[in-house]
């Protein structure tokens, strides 16, 4: 088996593909600029966050068929545990990790923390001379996360941002127990 991305028509594949994804982020950004632009900074932020809920809705949809149902285990620390790893598969899949340094925990048995020391997002905007008044849609992110995984959050915010000159986004997500969704109701 051949590690070489280059096909048989001397193409770099791999290399097509990274540019690429160079074209369609820079796409984005002028995308973003030209909004804020032609219709203000809080259209621009407003229309970014729901597209990505929708992204991250469809993103964590995925992630939950391809993981199976939450646990049910009645170990609410356990099953949250599981939730966790989700949350961490969705945010894997959305963001490529040289532009991204993530981490989650478990605080206070119903509570997941996610902390971000490198943000794509934010080193995204900022390459396009577009974070004055950029809003991070984060919040956005998770809600569509936690829709696609099928748990409803009692709490969902941002206690501190990259975006703001804080040295790490710490986000808080208090999950409604039970975390698992039987179907019912």
């Amino acid at each position: 088996m051949s590690t070489n991305t280059t096909g048989g028509d001397g193409v770099n594949h791999r290399a097509r593909a990274g540019e690429a994804y160079r074209l369609w982020w820079q796409h984005d950004a002028n995308w973003y600029q030209g909004v804020a632009a032609r219709f203000g900074q809080e259209v621009a932020n407003e229309i970014n966050a729901e597209a990505l809920r929708k992204i991250a809705l469809h993103v964590a949809q995925r992630v939950g068929r391809l993981s199976g149902p939450l646990p049910d285990t009645g170990d609410t620390r356990k099953d949250l545990e599981e939730l966790r790893r989700r949350y961490d598969d969705c945010g894997d899949r959305m963001f490529p990790p040289e532009l991204r340094n993530a981490s989650t925990e478990i605080e206070d048995d119903d509570l997941i923390v996610l902390t971000l020391k490198r943000s794509f997002a934010v080193t995204m905007v900022r390459m396009a001379g577009s974070l004055e008044g950029y809003r991070c849609p984060c919040t956005d992110i998770h809600a569509g996360w936690s829709e696609g995984l099928g748990v409803t959050l009692t709490e969902n915010r941002a206690e501190s941002c990259l975006r703001d000159g804080d040295k790490a986004c710490r986000l808080l997500m208090r999950v409604a127990a039970p975390v698992s969704d039987d179907g019912e109701g």
